[in-house]
Formats: structure tokens, C-alpha cells, sequence
């Protein structure tokens, strides 16, 4: 009885969990929101017939049961062959169906085509381009069209499309949006795309779907949702009490830090997305592209100048800011410290103390 009282008011906490998947603000997580409903409906066609015949199949041939059928050279039944290959190859067909067309459809690259459901794109619209910037653990936004960038801060304007450019200072990420559009990798050295717009003004959240380290957990940011002349406001708000986001700047901003308030900035410096995907913010590394650029200058045969840096393979790619941790298997005995775990243990007796007739004493004296 009082398991049950305590339980009674679960229905009330459960009531004011948001189901952000399931009620989404933009046109692409609508699609997405409805191509799991069409799945998991699908789905049902087979799990609920079979939960309700396993049921019935327990009932009705139970052993005290006086009308069952006893059939013991049963082995074979054409209908129920049909209904047993039929069915769930139908489903797999009206699957594949919904996911080649929703691939298509719905690919991050893909420009829009609709800001709503049966509201097309107008042909003069210019989208909105917002560069995206995963740092150790906070969110970088740029706003090249209009000079200005935040940090864990997301401002969109609504019925606008909205071109994202993303990428990550050192560790893989994930830009997930969820009441905006699906999760998109944010990958150093390389450039995501996301094309999605919102539909209703609002606040939501955004996160990293992909665990980095000690602060992922405070690695999100704030989707504000503006209407035309509010989302004007916003950006003469921040040009008029933002500060100034320059390479020096953005060098300190690289860093590893947790739990970042917002941050505005009044003004960005030209090319820092540029040199954050080619791993160039700190003052006296090569761009990639440039590195890239020598190499296929190489490889046709032109020599490179003397002292010039190449292209370095893989993961030993210097990282954004500061120079690679040296393997700790590539490390002297002296640099790797000692501790508790590597001290050698105290001995409270000298040597052949316990044993003075052992030949091991030898080695001592």
C-alpha cells in the first residue's frame, strides 16, 4: 500500500518531461519527427498481431480446455505461410520505400525546398549563414553576413533558411538541435553542412550527442527562435553591447573551459571559421590547405622549398592550440613522474634481515 501512494504521483512528474523529438519547431524536425511515427506504426502491424495471437494461442489451447484441437500430423498450412512471409515483407518493402525517398530528401546538404509543408521556398530568399565552431566545451556561432557571433548562444529568425557551416576545434562532436533538424558530426579538419529553418518562435536547447571528455555534460546551447523585427532587435542588441572577437581572441577562446555563460560579440574578424577548419588560430602554424596545396605541388614533381612544412599524416596532425601530447610509451623513465601507483614499497627491515643464511644477501653486502 505504500509502494502504491508513492508511486501515485509519477503520472504528475512524467507530465512535465518535454518530448522536445516529438514536438518540433522546424520543418525538417517535423519530417523526421513524422518518419518515426510512420516507422513505428509500421512496426505495429506486426508486433501488436503477434502479442494479441500469443495470447490467444495460450487461451484457447489451454490444457483444460475441452473444445481444443489435438492435431499431432499437422505440418503444413498455405494460408498461414501467406500471412507469415506476406506480411513482413511488406513492411520491409513500404520501409525501404520511406527510406530511400527520406534519405534524399532530408540530406543536410540538401538546399530547401520548403520552409513548411506546402509552403515552398521563395526564389529571391537569401538563406541565413551561420558558422558553427564545437570547442572543448562550448558552441561558437558566427554570423558572417551580419559580423557579429556568440557563444552557446543560437539566435535564428523564423521562416528563414538557415545554411549552417560546421566543424570542431580538436574532438569529434555532434550539433544536435533536436526541435530544428537532426544530429549532424562536427569533425576537425573537415566541414559539415545542415540546411533547416524554424517555424515558431521560442527557446529550446542544443547539445553534443558525442561524449568528449570531463565537461560534455555543460556542452550545450540556447535556440532562440525570433520573429522578423524581434530577431533585428537581437542583432543590434549584440553589435550595440557585444565585444570584439579577433584571432587573439579566439586563440584564448580555443582553450578548454566548462560551463561558459553566453557571450556576445560586437564584430568578428574575417576568415576565423577558415582558419579553425584548417588549424591555423595559433599565430605561426601553417594552414592545411596550404600544407595540402605544397604536397599536390609535390607529388607533380616541383620540390618544395627548403624548411617548408608538409602535409603531416593522420593523427599526427598538430592540434589546434599547442603542441601534441608527447605517448607516455614515448616518454623517458624521468619524465613520467612517480605516485603511489609506481613507488616502490617501503621496506621497515634492511635486506636479508628475515633470512640471514640466504644466498640472496650477497647481492647486498
Amino acid at each position: 500500500m505504500k509502494r502504491a501512494f508513492a508511486l501515485a504521483p509519477l503520472p504528475l512528474w512524467l507530465g512535465g518531461c518535454d518530448m522536445v523529438v516529438m514536438n518540433p519547431t522546424g520543418d525538417i524536425a517535423l519530417q523526421q519527427r513524422n518518419l518515426i511515427l510512420f516507422s513505428v506504426g509500421v512496426m505495429l502491424l506486426i508486433i501488436v498481431p503477434v502479442m494479441v495471437l500469443t495470447v490467444l494461442f495460450a487461451w484457447r489451447y489451454r490444457r483444460g480446455n475441452a473444445n481444443k484441437v489435438y492435431d499431432p500430423d499437422f505440418d503444413h498450412s498455405t494460408k498461414l505461410e501467406l500471412v507469415i512471409w506476406s506480411c513482413p515483407l511488406l513492411i520491409i518493402i513500404a520501409l525501404s520505400a520511406v527510406t530511400w525517398t527520406s534519405t534524399h530528401l532530408l540530406d543536410p546538404f540538401r538546399p530547401l525546398e520548403r520552409l513548411a509543408p506546402g509552403v515552398p521556398v521563395p526564389p529571391d530568399m537569401k538563406p541565413l549563414n551561420v558558422q558553427v565552431v564545437a570547442l572543448d566545451w562550448k558552441w561558437l556561432f558566427i554570423y558572417p553576413d551580419l559580423g557579429i557571433a556568440t557563444v552557446n548562444e543560437l539566435a535564428l529568425p523564423v521562416n528563414v533558411p538557415v545554411r549552417f557551416a560546421i566543424t570542431s576545434s580538436d574532438q569529434f562532436n555532434t550539433f544536435y538541435a533536436p526541435t530544428l533538424a537532426g544530429m549532424i558530426y562536427a569533425m576537425p579538419t573537415m566541414r559539415s553542412e545542415l540546411n533547416a529553418v524554424l517555424n515558431k518562435p521560442g527557446e529550446s536547447w542544443g547539445y553534443s550527442g558525442n561524449y568528449t571528455g570531463r565537461g560534455y555534460s555543460g556542452m550545450r546551447f540556447k535556440l532562440r527562435g525570433f520573429g522578423a523585427a524581434d530577431f533585428d532587435h537581437w542583432v543590434a542588441e549584440v553589435k550595440s553591447g557585444g565585444g570584439s572577437l579577433a584571432l587573439p581572441n579566439l586563440v584564448e577562446l580555443v582553450k578548454p573551459s566548462e560551463r561558459v555563460p553566453v557571450i556576445r560579440f560586437a564584430s568578428v574578424e574575417e576568415g576565423l571559421f577558415d582558419r579553425a577548419l584548417n588549424r591555423c588560430v595559433e599565430p605561426g602554424k601553417p594552414c592545411m590547405v596550404d600544407l595540402m596545396r605544397r604536397d599536390m605541388e609535390a607529388d607533380r614533381g616541383h620540390a618544395h622549398p627548403h624548411g617548408v612544412p608538409t602535409m603531416p599524416p593522420g593523427r599526427s596532425a598538430e592540434p589546434l592550440v599547442g603542441s601534441k601530447p608527447k605517448p607516455a610509451l614515448d616518454k623517458a623513465p624521468e619524465e613520467k613522474g612517480s605516485g603511489p601507483n609506481v613507488t616502490a614499497p617501503a621496506q621497515s627491515d634492511p635486506p636479508g634481515a628475515l633470512e640471514p643464511g640466504s644466498a640472496h644477501n650477497r647481492d647486498h653486502q
